[in-house]
């Protein structure tokens, strides 16, 4: 490439982003995607796509939205060089945590430029001082430090300093001199790929050298596709995808692997001859698009052979994913290791075994350290595993609450009141009272309040239940000053646990 500098142009930069699994990795994303994109484009982002692009002071960036630098380092392991910058969040509330180092130490291995982003400024408790001076400890010197590394502080909360850390990226892009072939045979890397149940199977690609066009052929190792459309990362239907531009591929013929690199052939059977065949242990990721606020279990899934393996993933499928999407990040034969713990530690996700054994030295791990977010569950019985995933899934909605009203009481006097608690007096005009109900103050026929009954008297004397026409009083506990007039409805709730 270097002895082609005539045929080469500038093209924006890909920025990733890493960090601590709580330092505002996903919220910096959502705010730079907010403050760029859904101002100027009427709809927005409909769907995780995997990648986004922003123009600023008419520049282009693309940010890649991967899971961690897990997801991040599994690209890189296939060969791929997809990033040109890599963003560091820190929490600038918080410390230098484990997960920092370890995304320090993949950024540096990637021989990518680095920026800082001191995340959450906001908050009272924000020390950014004191965050640079533990970077400085494992060798990220900022340049307030006297180092090289830009820093940016930052609030994706408020969105303070997102301008400065835009500016940034684009004068470390500017300095690192990117550039892209756009005469060179197009060419990228795989970020993303699901199957869809209309379109068949989809691809995220980001080309990184050539024009890739609509009708275009392409391969990666494992899959072709002679491409029926493109569309960026809003979903909109384009003629051509430049160096940089994150693209949706409809038209695999299989979904490829994420972080395969792509290239552009002449006849689908030059593609072909490229497609490698499954060694022994297959790993692959699959990361599905879903809707925004949709509930998501992510799982890691390992199994003993290739056969369960997808045996396992075929049934797992079929469940039902209306209410909550099941996303396997990764799937592969072997026992589980500690790439696996980190996956799923970062992702909030739960490592699934068919058949396979726990390396000791996690089981040690996760002794010693009783909050570990991930869980690790093994199985010899292909259907017990699909029962529990099953109620992994249910356990991420909310119960329903189903509500049934008791009785009605009309308040015709207050006796006493302190604090939150009043006793009143009123006839029962519906229904019955129980101890223990739930109440609701209903003022002209509007909700005024709401609270409970700690106690129910007639004549004076504590009484369990009371019905339609009798006088009681009652020791309410709540929200708001009973007056008469009042109704209050007495009613149960009951949680009832939500099914796929």
């Amino acid at each position: 490439m270097k002895g082609q500098n005539k045929k080469l142009t500038s093209r924006p930069p890909v920025v990733v982003v890493l960090g601590h699994v709580d330092h505002g990795k996903s919220s910096l994303l959502e705010a730079i995607r907010d403050f760029e994109i859904t101002a100027k484009e009427s709809g927005g982002i409909t769907q995780h796509v995997g990648a986004y692009e922003v123009e600023h002071n008419g520049k282009k960036i693309t940010f890649i939205d991967t899971p961690g630098h897990e997801a991040f380092s599994a690209i890189r392991a296939r060969g791929a060089q997809i990033a040109d910058i890599a963003i560091l969040v820190v929490d600038a509330a918080d410390a230098v945590q484990p997960q920092t180092k370890e995304a320090v130490a993949v950024i540096k291995k990637s021989e990518v430029p680095m920026v800082v982003a001191l995340n959450k400024i906001d908050k009272p408790t924000a020390d950014p001082e004191k965050i640079k001076r533990e970077l400085a400890k494992i060798d990220v010197i900022v340049e307030s430090m006297g180092g090289k590394i830009p820093s940016a502080e930052i609030s994706a909360k408020t969105k303070q300093g997102i301008n400065d850390l835009l500016e940034l990226i684009l004068l470390v892009a500017e300095m690192s001199d990117i550039k892209a072939d756009l005469k060179a045979p197009a060419e990228g890397v795989v970020i993303e790929s699901y199957l869809d149940r209309f379109k068949g199977s989809v691809a995220t690609l980001i080309v990184i050298n050539g024009i890739l066009n609509k009708k275009d052929i392409i391969g990666t190792s494992s899959a072709f596709a002679k491409i029926k459309n493109l569309e960026n990362f809003q979903g909109k239907s384009i003629e051509k995808a430049y160096p940089s531009q994150p693209v949706i591929v409809l038209g695999c013929e299989k979904c490829p692997g994420v972080g395969e690199r792509f290239k552009q052939y002449a006849t689908i059977e030059e593609a072909q001859k490229d497609i490698k065949k499954p060694e022994s242990k297959e790993t692959h990721s699959s990361v599905i698009a879903v809707e925004p606020d949709q509930k998501v279990l992510n799982i890691i899934l390992k199994a003993d052979v290739l056969g369960s393996l997808g045996a396992i993933e075929g049934v797992l499928k079929n469940l039902p994913q209306d209410k909550v999407v099941l996303r396997i990040l990764k799937s592969e034969t072997g026992d589980i290791n500690d790439s696996d713990v980190k996956l799923g530690e970062m992702s909030r996700g739960q490592i699934i075994g068919f058949r396979v054994k726990v390396n000791p030295s996690i089981i040690q791990s996760f002794k010693k350290d009783k909050e570990k977010k991930a869980k690790i569950k093994t199985f010899d019985v292909i259907y017990n595993l699909i029962q529990e995933v099953r109620q992994m899934m249910e356990k991420t909605l909310a119960p329903k609450v189903l509500r049934q009203d008791i009785g009605k009481v009309k308040t015709l006097v207050v006796f006493w009141g302190e604090k939150n608690r009043q006793i009143v007096g009123g006839k029962i005009i519906e229904g019955e009272v129980k101890k223990g109900l739930k109440i609701d103050v209903l003022r002209d026929k509007e909700k005024a309040g709401e609270g409970k009954i700690v106690n129910l008297q007639r004549n004076k004397k504590d009484i369990d239940r009371l019905v339609k026409g009798d006088e009681c009083g009652v020791l309410f506990e709540g929200n708001t000053k009973i007056q008469e007039g009042d109704v209050l409805v007495f009613y149960t709730e009951e949680r009832k646990k939500e099914e796929l």
